[in-house]
């Protein structure tokens, strides 16, 4: 396995949906402030598309105090609260004012640790994330980046479907803009299916 090392600016300078799919195999990585690190692999994601995507927080360039890293530079953090439950951690893409991002969906742990994280809220709960963590610099913070290990994933190896808890109206709802590491354990339900619409 090659040495570990930071993902920069460059790479989430792309294609939302390319760096959606280019995630999967990366180690998210949270330094707490006792100096302990937690680790876990990314096996699946959802791509965002910004003022053209109604699924999006910034469709039709809805900004508000809360969506606005997703309209600041590629590489920083994007948490956000939801139904008053569990945080969501995601990467803001593009360039600054294109409001796109990727959710990362599910990890699977790293380096001895031991903790569920199949699904958005999970992950956050296993990484103490939340919103203290909100609009970081990914390519340059100390406490909060994505690296990468050399871990090979194969375009076989992947999965795509519709995003999910998104509603059930519009087109969008079909989009297969969700990514994993098929047949993981540590994906997200519900599982993934073929056959959808593209976007």
């Amino acid at each position: 396995m090659s040495p570990a090392k930071r993902l920069d600016v460059k790479f989430y300078q792309r294609d939302t949906i390319d760096v959606a799919r280019d995630l999967i195999g990366k180690v998210l990585m949270h330094k707490l402030a006792d100096g302990r690190p937690l680790a876990g692999m990314i096996v699946e994601t959802e791509a965002y598309l910004g003022l053209d995507d109604p699924a999006a927080h910034s469709f039709n360039g809805r900004r508000t105090a809360r969506t606005e890293p997703m309209f600041g530079p590629a590489g920083l953090s994007y948490i956000y609260f939801i139904y008053g439950v569990h945080f969501c951690f995601n990467v803001v893409t593009m360039t600054e004012g294109i409001p796109e991002a990727v959710l990362i969906r599910a990890l699977a742990p790293l380096d001895g640790a031991e903790f569920e994280a199949n699904g958005p809220g999970k992950l956050c709960r296993a990484l103490h994330l939340t919103r203290t963590e909100n609009a970081l610099d990914l390519c340059t913070s100390e406490r909060l980046w994505i690296e990468d290990r050399g871990i090979n994933i194969e375009d076989a190896q992947l999965a795509d479907g519709p995003r999910i808890g998104i509603g059930q109206e519009d087109d969008h709802v079909h989009w297969p803009l969700r990514f994993g590491l098929r047949d993981h354990p540590a994906l997200s339900r519900p599982a993934f299916q073929s056959g959808f619409k593209q976007p």
